[in-house]
Parts: C-alpha cells; structure tokens; sequence
C-alpha cells in the first residue's frame, strides 16, 4: 500500500513536499517514483529513485527544482521536495513502486498511491 501526503495549494515560486509511505510489502531492489497527471493530460513521470545505489532521474521539467529521496529508517518514505513551484506543476501527484530497475513508463509499475494534489496559482 502506498499513502501520499502533502499536497495543497501554493503561489507560483513556492514549496511543497510531499510524503509516500509504503507498508504491507518489501521490494528489497526497487523503483520508487512520482508520476503526475493534470487534467486531460497523460500520465507523466516526475522523478524516480532506484534503491540500488540510490540514483536519481528527473524529467526536464523538474530538473532542478524537484529532489526525490527516500527515507528507510523504519517504513519506507519517498519524499518529493518541490521548489519554485509553477502553475505548470499543478497536477495530481502519485507516488508508484516496481521492483527492479527503474523505467519512465507508468505501465511498468506495480504498485500505486491514490494521489495527492498540487494546485499552483500565478
């Protein structure tokens, strides 16, 4: 099960952090990911973290903005700290996992969260 948190309403240039945690299950080599979707948008990836040496990928969009990271102390949390908020950012936000390595194709993960939202006013 994956539970995001997070979300809310910001102006443009603002913050936001999101939370995900994961229980009921291990994935001892996994991807954990943030996807968004704006309405009558498709799916896009937003970041993605491999637990295998702990890499990260950003989309263009994102990059140097967003960092993801993950938090394994007790349960497993993905965190996704947003800077400089656009409206262009304004979407709902999923928090996904898969095992293995990591891929930018939503269909390839398993596991999904019901979605936080991000709303961004300029």
């Amino acid at each position: 099960q994956l539970v995001e948190s997070g979300g809310g309403s910001v102006q443009a240039g603002g913050s936001l952090r999101l939370s995900c945690v994961a229980s009921g299950y291990t994935l001892s080599t996994r991807c954990m990911a943030w996807f968004r979707q704006a309405p009558g948008k498709e799916r896009e990836g937003v970041a993605l973290f491999e637990s295998e040496g702990h890499v990260t990928y950003y989309s263009n969009s994102v990059q140097g903005r967003f960092t993801i990271s993950e938090d394994t102390a007790e349960n497993t949390v993905l965190y996704l700290e947003m800077n400089a908020l656009k409206p262009e950012d304004t979407a709902m936000y999923y928090c996904a996992a898969k095992t293995g390595v990591c891929w930018w194709n939503a269909e390839r993960f398993d596991y999904w969260g019901q979605g936080t939202q991000v709303t961004v006013s300029s």
